[in-house]
């Protein structure tokens, strides 16, 4: 699933193909993935005529601003928007087709069919569900130490599980999770409650730290993600520990391990993290 660094770049190379682009008609091969609102038709009528003025990013999510309204999507495993000319022909897995006055075409394609998308009245879209029970974005004046700390002290889940729950932060997945925990030297099954201050606010520097060289790197290409140009990110030739089991702990020569917690395969090393 593209996590926050691969949506980022979705976003900053849709953004230099689609802006400014007029809606002419919307066409959906699998309309389930249409989740509001509800009737389909309502969806493609709301589009017709709409410029894409700008594209925004929540957490996991894009956000397409619209003259009147604002089209929420998220990529789930394998959701892939493109950029096209009218005479380019579609595949089977394409789902999604916006067609533009000048002729070209964004597609959103989706092998496993588990992409959403929200249509709102703009400036109500933060305010409803998906986005209105996101937690703060990594990169906001919102998201610190103190507040990591006060969201940690309230639960006895595991570190884990509280980094991959988007309410708390928005954006983290199951890849840059294992990555925060090992820069941050804390052990994944560590019960949140229990992190010192100084655990907590090197988790707090390595998520923003992380996230910020990934989407400078492009996002991490792991299974078939690839921005919206086609071009694959790097940063999965930087990952420590996720994928690496098996392997050298990088720090201290220790072989690293996976292992499951909060439901997802997790890497760590067992020295490092102790």
């Amino acid at each position: 699933m593209p996590e926050l660094p691969e949506v980022e770049n979705v976003k900053r190379s849709l953004l230099q193909l689609v802006r400014g682009k007029t809606i002419q008609s919307v066409t959906a091969g699998w309309p389930k993935i249409i989740k509001y609102p509800l009737e389909p038709e309502q969806f493609y009528d709301a589009l017709r005529g709409q410029s894409i003025l700008d594209i925004q990013r929540k957490g996991k999510f894009l956000i397409f601003v619209l003259d009147e309204y604002a089209l929420v999507s998220h990529l789930r495993m394998e959701g892939h928007y493109s950029f096209h000319h009218m005479e380019e022909k579609p595949d089977k897995h394409t789902h999604v087709i916006f067609r533009f006055t000048d002729g070209t075409q964004m597609r959103y394609r989706d092998v496993r069919k588990f992409g959403t998308m929200h249509l709102f009245k703009k400036g109500t879209e933060v305010h409803e569900l998906p986005l209105s029970k996101l937690g703060p974005e990594p990169f906001s004046a919102d998201f610190s130490p103190s507040y990591l700390k006060t969201r940690l002290q309230k639960t006895d889940r595991i570190i884990k599980a509280v980094l991959l729950d988007q309410t708390v932060v928005a954006g983290l997945g199951n890849i840059y999770a294992d990555e925060v925990l090992y820069q941050a030297k804390v052990h994944p099954e560590r019960r949140a409650k229990t992190l010192t201050d100084e655990e907590i606010e090197r988790l707090s520097q390595a998520i923003i730290s992380i996230l910020e060289d990934s989407i400078a790197s492009g996002g991490s290409s792991v299974n078939t993600y690839m921005n919206s140009m086609g071009l694959s990110g790097t940063y999965q030739n930087k990952l420590r520990v996720y994928g690496r089991d098996g392997d050298a702990c990088p720090e201290c020569g220790t072989t690293l391990e996976k292992m499951k917690a909060a439901g997802r395969g997790t890497h760590f090393c067992p020295a490092c993290q102790s």
